[in-house]
């Protein structure tokens, strides 16, 4: 089971492993998805109130976990609702994370055919990357923690390089006017944010797992914080050198940014390459914390042994990797992940928390 006593993980390795569930596609698109809803220059706007947001529900989501030693929301939402609507609370978790790693592993292919292997058949791309992260998912969290630990410095030491080489043909004034249209833009634009914050939800798995439970508030507002900041840094510097006009038309605007120079006698004359190879090892991180949380969440809910589960879950993921038919449809997937996503902020962390809260007051009264 995932649950052994000996599969624990630090609060470094919590951090870390939030950070690269949150960091992964959303780098690539996030500056095209929240210009196109904001209209204006202040899209980095969107990006800090969105994760001011976040922080927020992961404080709340990791408090209410701390009132449960040892146990994962697929567990405690019984506790507190009672056995089978804890099951009816939990199934549209599982449903998102099994939907979430399909897109995850969908936008993988999708850029590798875009950028690497062109004609190749989006399945041959896809299933190598799932029977990969099974067998990943299959050592358990702590496996899956060293992997994203290894990983990590490596992702963000490339993307500040790509992003320092950028200043080059970097212009403020594709930032001004600050607030030209008000904040009204800037409200709209939150939708397209939370899909990049979209999965910070393990944060009520994560929890059970710490060795020290009592530096999870720490840990994952840490986790959290750091890509914040990347994805703000994203989009100040994509729309800096390229102005809002061409973010709106780009498919892959972050690319697009870093293709758009070169650096004559460095080690990489074009730093896209890199950034591509070490963003596609980011994104598998994506997909398997998501294959993980899903295979977790069958195994305790429906309690069966968790192996099977992850075996079972290789077909399902597959399939709906393979649901949408063109690159537009993925993006549409996207939407309406990031739609699921604002749901389940308002109704698992938020619920559970005034549930609870009724429940012990009720019970101190009472005695």
């Amino acid at each position: 089971m995932f649950t052994r006593t000996d599969d624990r993980i630090t609060a470094t390795q919590a951090a870390v492993f939030l950070n690269n569930t949150v960091l992964g596609a959303g780098i690539l698109t996030l500056p095209r998805s929240v210009s196109d809803s904001v209209k204006t220059p202040d899209s980095w706007l969107s990006v800090i109130l969105g994760g001011v947001i976040v922080m927020a529900v992961i404080f709340l989501m990791v408090k209410i976990s701390q009132q449960f030693p040892g146990k994962t929301i697929f567990q405690y939402a019984g506790l507190i609702v009672g056995r089978v609507p804890g099951v009816f609370l939990c199934l549209p978790l599982i449903i998102f994370f099994l939907t979430i790693a399909g897109f995850e592993i969908r936008s993988l292919a999708e850029v590798t055919l875009f950028f690497l292997l062109e004609g190749t058949p989006i399945w041959a791309i896809t299933l190598p990357f799932i029977w990969v992260g099974a067998y990943l998912v299959y050592g358990g969290i702590n496996s899956i923690a060293r992997v994203f630990q290894i990983i990590f410095p490596i992702s963000i030491m490339i993307l500040l390089i790509c992003f320092g080489f950028s200043l080059r043909i970097f212009d403020l004034n594709h930032l001004r006017p600050v607030l030209g249209s008000g904040i009204l833009p800037v409200i709209s634009g939150l939708k397209s944010t939370v899909l990049v914050y979209s999965g910070c939800e393990v944060v009520m798995t994560l929890v059970a797992f710490m060795q020290q439970p009592r530096k999870a508030v720490k840990a994952m507002l840490f986790g959290i914080g750091i890509p914040i900041v990347l994805y703000l840094l994203t989009v100040i510097m994509v729309i800096g050198g390229l102005s809002i006009d061409s973010v709106i038309t780009s498919t892959w605007p972050t690319i697009d940014l870093i293709r758009s120079f070169e650096i004559p006698g460095f080690l990489f004359e074009r730093m896209e390459f890199p950034l591509m190879v070490i963003w596609l090892m980011q994104m598998f991180c994506n997909f398997c914390s998501f294959f993980f949380q899903a295979s977790l969440g069958i195994s305790q809910v429906f309690r069966l042994p968790v192996h099977p589960v992850i075996y079972a879950l290789v077909p399902v993921i597959f399939i709906s990797a393979m649901v949408p038919k063109s690159i537009n449809d993925v993006f549409s997937l996207g939407d309406t992940i990031g739609k699921m996503s604002i749901v389940l902020f308002l109704l698992l962390p938020l619920l559970l928390s005034v549930i609870w809260l009724i429940r012990t007051k009720g019970l101190k009264q009472h005695v």
